[in-house]
């Protein structure tokens, strides 16, 4: 079973940065394609995706983080990256890891555990 294991959350004051890693382990039965995600779910919200990346290196973002945050990967190592900049209090939320696997033609999702982003005014 595929195993996530998110870190780098914290608190900030608005106009910090923080960068989030997630790394991947147990990904032996996902040698196929694969996309790596970041979403972040808010109290009292539902979970929201805010961007992803292919394992061909093109990436999408949501509108609101679009120019703020950066994805990246190390595909050996399966491990990924959210460089997040001009953090925003309503960026405030647990954000997790998510990993896709293509397998018998169709997309298996595993979810990390979160890591918690505090953003203060």
């Amino acid at each position: 079973q595929v195993q996530l294991v998110e870190s780098g959350g914290g608190s900030v004051q608005a106009g910090g940065s923080l960068r989030l890693s997630c790394v991947a382990s147990r990904t032996s039965g996902c040698s196929g394609s694969k996309i790596m995600g970041w979403y972040r779910q808010a109290q009292g919200k539902e979970r929201e995706f805010v961007s992803n990346i292919y394992s061909d290196g093109s990436a999408n973002y949501a509108d609101f983080v679009k120019g703020r945050f950066a994805i990246s990967q190390d595909n050996p190592k399966i491990t990924l990256y959210l460089q997040m900049n001009s953090l925003k209090p309503e960026d405030t939320a647990t954000y997790f890891c998510k990993l896709e696997c293509w397998y018998r033609e169709r997309w298996f999702p595993f979810w990390g555990q979160g890591t918690q982003v505090t953003v203060s005014s």
